[in-house]
């Protein structure tokens, strides 16, 4: 693919790094950054295994855990209405579910409640959840799992730890987060989304897909391969029901909607200036460098500075969002890719975002952040 370019910018050093996610493995990536030199929008790869076109420029894609960020900030907008309080139980809200009612709003959006993740967890073994990979999850790819079956399915296995005490990864969270805003606002959050985040913004790109399983056009494929009968197959998964992962990375948006949404978080424009600090407040993970605030990571970086971010893919597509705090530096990026049940590009994945932000934030930054969802 051909690079497009903005305002006659030539960057081939952005270039060199988008065909060396492809050479990684990656079938298809666009790229675009905003920096001190403008925009510039480029990509490599195909948009489809055995075409010759590149992927779009501005492509739909599946964003998977992006969709925490855009779920925290309408919880945090809720939060500005006084709607939901942060340091509620979220018992007080869901009382249908038995929640520990040490429980609170803020520990679903940091992950720090120890609720189960329904898409599978450790102990320290693996202990799976939900079907989300293999030939099995091909076949039932259209099927409709309900958010209340996933939380139920999370809350029959044994809690990770006391609430508040520890930090990991859960969708069941986000699940969680998206159930209590169709609760306390009697609107689908689909809805509430399009009132506080999409609209404003003028978002017409992003969607909250729900069960709808088609990627709206333009978009690249993505693919999922398995093996069958001893044989490999490699299955064009575009098209699935996305409910298995529901709010924890369901949505779908644009390289240019992320760009738009991420630097006018940054910038003050969805939440009020103290919740913005609380969200961009990290707590320890446990990774390098690395914290995590409210439905984003805070990633620190070797020169003393900061980028707020989150990561995400789904099943053969995957997402980058990425922003200084003051939002004069941002980098979003669509990827697909061939999935498989070992989560293959999953492991190459730090190499892609670890070399996409040295280049676009500078060298000597600390390691990337974000997973290809749903790996923990």
């Amino acid at each position: 693919m051909s690079t497009t370019t903005l305002a006659g910018q030539d960057r081939p050093e952005l270039q060199k790094v988008v065909q060396e996610i492809v050479d990684l493995g990656f079938v298809g990536v666009s790229l675009r950054v905003h920096d001190e030199r403008g925009e510039w929008v480029g990509g490599a790869g195909v948009a489809e295994l055995g075409g010759t076109d590149g992927p779009p420029a501005d492509g739909h894609v599946r964003i998977g855990s992006n969709t925490k960020t855009f779920i925290a900030t309408l919880v945090l907008q809720l939060v500005a209405e006084d709607r939901i309080g942060l340091d509620t139980p979220v018992d007080d809200y869901l009382p249908e579910f038995g929640l520990d009612r040490r429980i609170t709003v803020r520990m679903l959006l940091q992950h720090t409640s120890g609720v189960f993740n329904h898409t599978g967890d450790y102990y320290p073994d693996f202990v799976p959840g939900v079907v989300w990979s293999g030939r099995e999850w091909v076949e039932n790819r259209f099927r409709t799992y309900s958010p209340e079956e996933l939380v139920r399915l999370a809350l029959s296995k044994p809690a990770r730890f006391e609430p508040g005490t520890d930090w990991s990864y859960s969708n069941t969270n986000y699940v969680l987060a998206r159930l209590l805003i169709e609760k306390v606002t009697g609107r689908t959050y689909a809805e509430e989304m399009q009132r506080l985040i999409l609209g404003p913004l003028g978002l017409s790109g992003t969607v909250a897909p729900s069960t709808e399983p088609d990627v709206p056009e333009p978009h690249a494929h993505a693919y999922y391969r398995y093996e069958d009968a001893g044989q490999e197959k490699t299955v064009d998964v575009t098209r699935q029901n996305p409910s298995w992962i529901s709010g924890g990375g369901d949505m779908i948006s644009t390289t240019r909607d992320l760009h738009t949404f991420i630097s006018a978080l940054v910038g003050g424009r969805l939440l009020p200036e103290a919740l913005l600090a609380e969200m961009f407040t990290p707590r320890p993970t446990g990774i390098p460098n690395m914290g995590y605030g409210l439905g984003v990571f805070v990633q620190e970086t070797e020169d003393g500075g900061t980028v707020i971010t989150h990561n995400g893919g789904i099943s053969g597509h995957g997402a980058l969002m990425y922003s200084t705090p003051d939002g004069s530096r941002t980098l979003t990026a669509a990827i697909n890719y061939v999935d498989d049940a070992e989560l293959s590009m999953g492991a190459v994945f730090p190499q892609v975002t670890q070399r996409l932000v040295d280049e676009v934030f500078g060298s000597g930054q600390a390691g990337a952040a974000g997973e290809v969802e749903p790996a923990q």
